[in-house]
């Protein structure tokens, strides 16, 4: 995995002139003002009671270990340094991290704040006991698959995401977002809406609304292998509404079915039958549990894992 660099910065990072500086107007103090990048989803939040909300929800500890993802100017990070031991900021844009910096430079949170210049999902994480992020939001959903893989687990997460996705997280089944997306995070963590934030509440103001939820990983995670587990979740919420027969028995699928289970008994020295009907023995898979006929969109986690059981007695995987 990549190393990220870790850089220390000083004014002289801003590449101002001397002439720059001498600016009349409040020209150079505007120059010294970063420039958003909204291709990299930098809106900074600037509402201070927001920020102050979301700190207070994650509940810190004294000796707590932050880790916070896109800290932008720090408008977070210093109310997190306030309560915290120590904070891990991981910022893909080095004009940023060397504007916190300074806004934490001769100040005793400076020995507190670690900064990490790079790309988070290549960034090879440290210990850390919560996790606190504004995320950029083309980064949300691997964003939180790193964090649900990174060992040791955390104790919690507070995560603000575009309100749409945040609400596919929370979702149950029945509900209208309720997705492939909602029972892989909900199979690994309890996931609670926090608050909604407003578009107005960030500079620059995004199109839509922000929601913040908090999310606590089961501690031991449950014993799925994870790839199997998404492989059957990838079938069934294709086509969400449609039976899990209905799913099951295109041509692709069944495809697919069939060359994993010849390479499972090959692997494991069992004979494949001569007659070997691949539809027909799917087919008897979903009518042992009785779930032929029924819909992902409207089953939960405990039915999913009952027929990830009944597929793997049948020698049938996904990965």
């Amino acid at each position: 995995m990549p190393k990220v660099k870790r850089q220390k910065f000083g004014y002289s990072h801003n590449n101002q002139t001397k002439n720059d500086t001498k600016a009349s107007n409040g020209t150079a103090a505007r120059s010294l003002a970063p420039l958003f990048n909204k291709d990299l989803g930098q809106h900074i939040l600037k509402n201070p009671l927001v920020a102050q909300g979301i700190v207070e929800k994650a509940g810190l500890k004294s000796t707590d270990t932050v880790l916070e993802v896109g800290p932008g100017t720090g408008n977070l990070t210093v109310r997190i340094l306030g309560t915290a031991k120590k904070v891990v900021a991981v910022e893909t844009d080095p004009r940023l991290a060397a504007e916190l910096v300074k806004r934490v430079q001769g100040k005793p949170e400076q020995k507190r704040l670690n900064i990490m210049v790079g790309d988070f999902l290549k960034t090879e994480l440290p210990y850390f006991d919560v996790c606190i992020s504004n995320t950029p939001y083309q980064i949300s959903s691997p964003l939180i698959f790193k964090l649900l893989e990174h060992r040791p687990l955390f104790r919690c997460a507070i995560l603000m995401f575009q309100r749409e996705f945040a609400m596919r997280l929370i979702a149950k089944p029945g509900d209208n977002l309720y997705c492939r997306l909602s029972i892989n995070v909900q199979l690994y963590a309890k996931v609670d809406h926090i608050m909604k934030v407003g578009k107005n509440n960030f500079k620059p103001s995004p199109q839509v609304d922000s929601s913040v939820v908090r999310i606590e990983p089961y501690n031991p995670p449950p014993p799925i292998d994870f790839k199997e587990w998404d492989g059957l979740m990838r079938i069934v919420f294709v086509r969400k509404n449609k039976t899990l027969a209905a799913n099951f028995k295109t041509t692709s699928v069944l495809q697919i079915i069939e060359n994993n289970y010849k390479t499972f008994c090959s692997m494991n020295n069992m004979m494949i039958e001569d007659t070997l009907d691949i539809r027909q023995k799917v087919i008897n898979v979903l009518q042992s549990v009785d779930m032929a006929e029924s819909r992902a969109s409207k089953l939960g986690i405990d039915d999913f894992l009952k027929l990830l059981y009944a597929f793997n007695q049948a020698n049938i995987h996904f990965c």
